[in-house]
């Protein structure tokens, strides 16, 4: 039986079988039943809702979003949804049929339909569409959270009061965050500023950080890179000088360490500065599962990373 058929059928059983209206959805624990694709949308959504809502996320620790399939769970557990909250700009690729299936039966909300076009970038090797990684400049994903209160509101305008407190707190914090990242990048000079990872994740984080980014992959990791991709790659390093590249907790370390070999064998050390998270947060119950935690993770270990190994290639 085909991956459609499988899931045709299991979405028309969930919707028959009492989960076709919204109070039959939450009458087991009286809390709106949300699910989330990625980590970092399930954090926004757990701090705007607070106890009122239930909340699902798909994807864990070190799950790539690019190439995530729906299981036969997930399609239950959307079906079984309020709302579904997910990131959209085609991140979740593979998922975009299931969405699309769930769209018109049930609340599905992309986090950044709420984000001006204007301010989203378009890389011309993304064939057309814009870059989804819009989590990574910490003042666009505070449009995000304000997208999730909005539609919080909107379905359940008893609980008006404590979404907007709960996202008025949230946008607090995120705007300390956002200077945060803000001053520790300057502590990095301008000319040593280069982001160098295992894909194209991180250019919202340069365009608004004042980061050089490259990235071994592209936009997705549903792209390959290849031995030319690599070469390219160690050729710039080498003759950059970029002291530190980047691992990523969503992508096998595997292609990062191939562009490290490469640069050796130009005549030049580049060391592997740390792990960043990337698509996905960290664990559960450490700083990294959360969004604020994760941006500081990646902000610290970039900036710690460059300057150290700069410091220990001058001898000091």
């Amino acid at each position: 039986m085909s991956r459609s058929t499988i899931f045709a059928a299991v979405f028309t059983a969930m919707m028959i079988t009492g989960c076709s209206s919204e109070s039959g959805r939450k009458a087991d624990s009286g809390k709106i039943n949300v699910v989330t694709t990625t980590g970092m949308i399930t954090d926004i959504v757990q701090r705007v809702g607070g106890d009122r809502v239930a909340v699902k996320g798909l994807m864990g620790p070190g799950v790539d979003p690019h190439l995530y399939k729906a299981s036969e769970g997930d399609v239950a557990r959307m079906a079984g949804a309020d709302i579904i909250f997910y990131n959209g700009l085609h991140l979740e690729g593979a998922m975009s049929e299931v969405l699309h299936k769930m769209d018109g039966r049930i609340r599905t909300v992309a986090v950044t339909e709420g984000i001006e076009d204007s301010l989203l970038l378009k890389p011309a090797e993304f064939e057309g569409a814009h870059d989804p990684h819009v989590w990574f400049d910490v003042s666009l994903w505070m449009k995000a959270a304000e997208t999730v209160r909005r539609t919080l509101v909107h379905y359940d305008s008893s609980g008006r009061d404590l979404y907007n407190r709960n996202a008025d707190s949230l946008r607090q914090q995120l705007e300390r965050l956002h200077e945060y990242v803000r001053t520790e990048a300057l502590k990095v000079p301008e000319a040593q500023r280069v982001l160098v990872t295992a894909h194209d994740a991180f250019n919202y984080f340069g365009r608004v950080y004042g980061f050089e980014v490259r990235g071994l992959q592209g936009i997705s990791t549903a792209t390959e890179a290849g031995t030319a991709d690599v070469q390219a790659l160690a050729a710039f390093i080498a003759e950059r000088k970029i002291p530190a590249i980047f691992v990523e907790s969503s992508v096998p370390p595997r292609n990062i360490e191939a562009v490290r070999a490469a640069v050796r064998a130009r005549g030049f050390e580049v060391v592997i500065g740390g792990e960043l998270f990337s698509d996905a947060l960290g664990t559960r119950g450490k700083p990294e599962g959360t969004y604020p935690g994760m941006v500081r993770h990646n902000i610290d270990t970039i900036v710690q990373a460059l300057l150290g190994a700069n410091k220990l290639k001058e001898g000091r």
